[in-house]
């Protein structure tokens, strides 16, 4: 059964300069952050570096079923928290526990070679899965007719545009049906014809994954898709419940 345990995570990101900073940097710096309340907060390590709290006590749960979105100011640590959760980012302090197998949107070229054309690509990923030839074949013509790169698809991913490998990592991504399914909202930067797709894409894996967790700074996408609304500020959790609950409540703010 999937399901997702964060027990008082942190996540700290050294500042390799700040020992080059004087002391009356520092102290302005940090009081300036107490006045404007930002997104993280500075502090000294056990080595003595300046460090950035990036995420502060987070504790949540998420059981099969639930469709859950991230959102807050730009900074808040939603993608750090999502990096976390993908195993992509170790906790200074904390435990984070996925059951199930992960699904990942984080990145439009995690996981791909550049250097190899997306049809390759996709055999990469296929045998990284461990699918026989058949179902690779099938995963490879759904991808294709998906992303809709026509002669592209056997070119290297190098020399796609931004819109291609978006395209290309979003149908690779969303063709293997993951039981927990973690989305940045880079997906979003595709065209208008891109996004429907996409939508219509995402909502029939969701329907068959257990868990999803978005990102997004887009309401709608929140209200449509998600059945619960973290809203997290200066990388803590300021607000957890229902969809329209915390979203008029961050929208106010």
């Amino acid at each position: 059964m999937a399901a997702i345990d964060v027990d008082n995570l942190e996540i700290t990101f050294p500042l390799y300069h700040g020992a080059a900073r004087s002391l009356k940097g520092t102290v302005a710096t940090m009081l300036a952050s107490a006045r404007t309340g930002p997104a993280a907060h500075l502090a000294a390590d056990r080595r003595s570096r300046i460090v950035v709290n990036v995420l502060r006590s987070i504790s949540f749960s998420i059981s099969q079923g639930e469709r859950v979105g991230l959102i807050g100011g730009n900074g808040a640590g939603k993608t750090t928290l999502l990096r976390a959760l993908g195993g992509i980012y170790e906790p200074v302090a904390g435990r984070v526990r996925v059951q199930g197998r992960l699904g990942t949107l984080l990145d439009a070229q995690l996981g791909m070679n550049p250097e190899l054309t997306g049809r390759e690509n996709i055999t990469l990923r296929s045998r990284y899965f461990g699918l026989d030839k058949q179902t690779e074949m099938a995963l490879a013509r759904d991808v294709a007719d998906f992303a809709d790169l026509d002669a592209f698809m056997d070119m290297p991913v190098k020399t796609y545009s931004s819109g291609m490998v978006v395209r290309l990592a979003f149908g690779l991504a969303t063709a293997i049906l993951p039981e927990v399914l973690l989305m940045d909202e880079w997906f979003m930067a595709g065209d208008a014809a891109f996004l429907d797709k996409a939508r219509r894409r995402i909502e029939a894996l969701v329907r068959g994954a257990d868990i999803l967790v978005v990102s997004t700074h887009q309401p709608d996408i929140l209200r449509q898709w998600c059945t619960r609304v973290i809203w997290l500020e200066n990388g803590q959790i300021r607000m957890d419940g229902a969809p329209e609950d915390v979203l008029d409540a961050y929208l106010a703010s």
